[in-house]
């Protein structure tokens, strides 16, 4: 390992070992490259072909002239990406074979339509991960999309963005028990609760922990987009309750009793200003530098 940065303070990286000639993918600027199939996996760069994970903006960009997906994640990725991409969709454990490579996609319990990639080529397997959703507690998965599927492979690429032992997360129904006890106890007040969390995939998932008998929900409009694919998608994605129609959100606010979901914002909105009195919980959210993380008092899911 090298030696600490003057300028930050932190350890530089090792460099990473120049790829095997029969590395299945290896490492471009584009992002991650499969030669012998030729296509890219969740690259950050415009590419001929790519083959996507999930939706969220840091995994599905935007340029390229083609894209494969989880059918699931269509709807998703072409309200974010637009109408008129080029999109092919594969159902869960669907081959596709790409220049004598077979490629299938298979649950990653993150978000709807989250997938691993599997690649296959003269019996070797490697996998790539993508954002996924793995509980060291008993029955603790993410009950709006499909459970992650483990895939016995040669190679495992995975996602490591709270890799580090700092994170140490509780089960979701122990914090979910407490979103609802703080809501029981800030409706009979008459103040608003507002919990904030990214519109796709960590809003589902508080909204389908909440207890409905506490009190009217008010969705932000980012979110209710995305709730409608949960929705269209059946299955355990019903889990995602239809919020309450425009009209009664209006009396909502105006009542200041709902839990109103909302995309992320620093809360310092006009419309967050207007509704008081209110409690504002913690940001549901994914990425955190480590030290904030660290430091976090937030209820985080």
């Amino acid at each position: 390992m090298g030696a600490p940065s003057c300028n930050t303070g932190r350890v530089s990286e090792p460099a990473a070992p120049p790829p095997a000639a029969d590395d299945l993918i290896v490492l471009r600027p584009e992002g991650l490259y499969c030669p012998a199939g030729d296509f890219h996996i969740d690259p950050w760069r415009p590419v001929a072909r790519a083959v996507i994970t999930h939706a969220h903006a840091d995994h599905a960009h935007p340029g390229h002239a083609t894209y494969l997906a989880s059918a699931l994640s269509e709807r998703v990725l072409r309200a974010r990406l637009g109408d008129d991409i080029t999109l092919q969709g594969l159902a869960y454990g669907e081959t596709l074979t790409c220049n004598g490579v077979r490629v299938s996609l298979h649950p990653a319990g993150h978000v709807l339509g989250s997938a691993q990639v599997r690649i296959e080529q003269h019996g070797r397997v490697w996998v790539v991960s993508g954002d996924y959703f793995v509980s060291g507690v008993e029955h603790d998965v993410n009950a709006t999309c499909a459970a992650f599927e483990p895939l016995r492979c040669e190679c495992f690429i995975t996602e490591s963005t709270f890799g580090l032992p700092i994170y140490r997360w509780r089960a979701q129904a122990a914090v979910q028990r407490d979103i609802n006890a703080w809501w029981h106890a800030n409706a009979p007040a008459g103040r608003a609760s507002l919990l904030m969390g990214y519109s796709f995939g960590k809003s589902q998932r508080l909204l389908a922990g909440l207890d409905v008998s506490i009190g009217p929900i008010a969705a932000h409009g980012a979110v209710e987009n995305m709730n409608a694919a949960y929705r269209a998608a059946g299955g355990a994605q019903q889990r995602v309750g239809t919020p309450a129609r425009r009209r009664r959100e209006r009396r909502v606010r105006q009542r200041l009793d709902a839990a109103a979901r909302r995309a992320p914002s620093p809360g310092r909105r006009p419309r967050l200003r207007a509704e008081r009195p209110r409690r504002l919980a913690g940001f549901a959210a994914r990425d955190r530098g480590h030290r904030r993380a660290a430091r976090d008092r937030h209820p985080r899911l």
